[in-house]
């Protein structure tokens, strides 16, 4: 059972009590999630199984689509609506129009603290356990970007919006940075992610779907295979005398290569097919796709992970 399943994650688990349900389930240990959802959150969370864990690194790079509603009026110390309220504002006029414009602020790329209460590890201790015991210490900012962000309903004191970014964005953090934009507060009062890369809440199971799905033995046909989960990556086919070199870390030379699927550029990750048509490899371009094609002399790529 090696491939990714996409999960519907509830309300109230964490990323690991998924991974842990699942191992159950399906009575497979080798597995695991692609990034971490807050347990608030729910929505899409990405659960790699058996070989295609070996993939996570590459699948966890692409970006997020998010569902949220923002409140405004108020600053909790976890920047959530689990937290202790430390600061509020009452009656006060936004419109949406501000709103609007302070999206558009908001928009592109830009640096942000990750909140304190965060899954992000310093000298090896998460964040959140020191967030628990009182204390705060100085995080250093990140280049996130955010590709866009739409208003969907303003009522009241929320806003309800869909935000496309990167991986690595907080969404806790940018309703915080925008409710001090806007000069009230703010604090994320409801987040679901919508998608993760190419894979979309609609495509999703419920672990109670899973389970099902496990015992009428038809969960196979919902498992994403490994070859797909990185399918925006281009691809080169090699020939069948080259499969055991590949398999045991060799290069590959332009001679190995009898197809090339997409364009790729030196240092592009590409996927490494086998000539029947199987993942076997993740390789990085030594030269553009068009040296290759060309009968570069050198190595065309390197293998970075053997998958087989």
């Amino acid at each position: 059972m090696d491939g990714l399943l996409i999960i519907n994650k509830p309300r109230g688990w964490t990323s690991h009590d998924v991974v842990a349900k699942l191992r159950s389930v399906l009575s497979l240990q080798k597995m695991g999630h692609t990034g971490t959802l807050d347990p608030e959150t729910t929505g899409v969370l990405c659960v790699c199984t058996g070989k295609a864990t070996r993939l996570i690194q590459y699948t966890s790079e692409s970006e997020k689509e998010y569902r949220a509603v923002m409140k405004l009026g108020v600053i909790t110390d976890t920047q959530d609506v689990t937290g202790k309220v430390i600061k509020e504002t009452k009656d006060f006029e936004i419109t949406r129009g501000e709103i609007e414009e302070a999206f558009r602020k908001f928009t592109g790329r830009m640096m942000q603290t990750p909140p304190m209460y965060s899954a992000i590890k310093v000298r090896g201790i998460p964040l959140y356990r020191l967030a628990r015991k009182g204390k705060e210490i100085s995080r250093e900012p990140r280049e996130v970007f955010i590709k866009d962000i739409k208003l969907l309903e303003y009522s009241g004191a929320l806003v309800k919006f869909d935000v496309i970014c990167s991986k690595g964005t907080y969404i806790r953090a940018l309703c915080f940075d925008i409710g001090n934009y806007l000069g009230v507060g703010a604090h994320i009062y409801g987040l679901e992610r919508l998608r993760s890369g190419g894979f979309s809440i609609k495509d999703a199971m419920t672990i109670e779907e899973v389970e099902g799905l496990k015992n009428s033995g038809m969960l196979r046909s919902r498992i994403v295979s490994m070859d797909r989960m990185v399918a925006w990556m281009p691809s080169v086919r090699i020939k069948g005398l080259w499969d055991e070199g590949v398999r045991h870390g060799r290069g590959v030379p332009s001679e190995a290569i009898s197809r090339i699927e997409g364009d790729f550029c030196k240092d592009d990750r590409v996927r490494i097919i086998h000539s029947e048509g199987d993942l076997i490899s993740i390789g990085v371009a030594l030269c553009s796709s068009q040296e290759a094609e060309a009968g570069y002399k050198e190595k065309v790529l390197k293998i970075e992970k053997v998958l087989v």
